[in-house]
């Protein structure tokens, strides 16, 4: 498995249009043949911070998840809602062995 988490953090004026931008590309993202999950969270303590949990069978699949159409629309429409910019962490998979996702 290849796991991306990607922090964000919006500007407060676009918290609502945010969500419903990265809502749509989750819904979106989560038809992927190489998406095994797709997870928009938003942060308690500061409602303008949010996390993507992206979850794909290869690092190939988050490639081809970058040139998709409503990858490029979300990627378009939220670009001035970043009160900073994004930043995407990699990880391994350790547990559960990737047979069992």
């Amino acid at each position: 498995m290849y796991i991306v988490h990607v922090h964000i953090h919006v500007k407060a004026a676009d918290i609502e249009a945010f969500r419903a931008a990265t809502i749509e590309n989750a819904r979106n993202s989560r038809q992927e043949p190489g998406v095994v999950r797709f997870d928009f969270l938003q942060q308690s303590e500061d409602p303008a911070r949010f996390t993507l949990v992206e979850v794909y069978r290869a690092p190939e699949d988050a490639d081809k998840h970058k040139e998709t159409a409503h990858y490029l629309t979300w990627r378009e429409t939220v670009a001035d809602m970043m009160a900073e910019p994004r930043v995407g962490v990699k990880y391994s998979n350790i547990h559960p062995v990737d047979a069992e996702w």
